[in-house]
């Protein structure tokens, strides 16, 4: 039997390309509806003008999603209030991918380099969080620099990191360094605390953009929690 909560939890791994979160924890699905095997989903946006690509990407991510639960037959993803919605809602009803939906955007490429380029995003913010996680531990940044993937803990950061990782192509055996840059090359001693500042700075933006977007989508629906969610 579906239920709520395994569409739920399905959305759930479905991410903001551009925040790298959950749909579902920014609050980005409005209604989950089920009728036997079918499953409608509504997403709301914080603005009317979200970037289509951004959108599109959250919404036949959804639908591919739900699709994969166990007992659905079909899916149907509605993007509203949205300055694209019609066609996006169109375009996913009828397989189309991005470059059908809105031709000239991408040149042909799709989706696949704006995905890309948030992976990449994602991946340094992502090292950055266990990089922090490690030294509140009590290791040294010499300690550091010396770990492998092998040697790192099993936690929810970790297993973020290692995913975005494996997202952007790079190595993820147990032997390679923990930390890379996005080439795959090893940080060394000399270049850590430029690599940090660099990764802190696309960490705090990425934050930042999360916060801002969870105070418009308050503000624009009346959610509850606006006014200090916008603080």
């Amino acid at each position: 039997m579906i239920d709520e909560a395994r569409i739920a939890e399905a959305l759930s791994a479905v991410r903001d390309p551009e925040l790298d979160e959950p749909i579902t924890d920014l609050g980005f699905v409005k209604e989950i509806r089920i009728d036997g095997g079918q499953v409608t989903v509504t997403l709301w946006l914080p603005t009317y003008y979200c970037a289509p690509n951004f959108a599109y990407i959250m919404a036949v991510d959804a639908k591919s999603a739900v699709g994969a639960v166990g007992g659905v037959s079909d899916v149907a993803i509605r993007l509203i209030d949205h300055h694209a919605s019609d066609e996006i809602n169109g375009g996913l009803d009828a397989g189309k991918d991005f470059d059908e939906c809105f031709p000239g955007e991408t040149a042909g490429e799709g989706l696949a380099e704006v995905r890309l380029r948030f992976d990449r995003k994602a991946f340094v913010a992502r090292q950055q969080e266990v990089y922090r996680q490690l030294a509140d531990g009590g290791l040294t940044p010499p300690q550091i620099l010396g770990l492998t993937l092998a040697d790192l803990p099993d936690t929810p950061e970790v297993r973020r990191y290692l995913d975005r990782r494996h997202r952007v192509s790079l190595d993820t055996s147990g032997g390679a360094p923990f930390l890379v840059d996005l080439d795959g090359r090893a940080i060394t001693a000399e270049n850590l605390d430029r690599h940090l500042i660099f990764a802190r700075t696309v960490s705090v933006s990425i934050e930042g953009n999360a916060s801002f977007c969870r105070g418009l989508l308050a503000v624009r629906y009346g959610l509850e929690g606006a006014k200090e969610t916008c603080s």
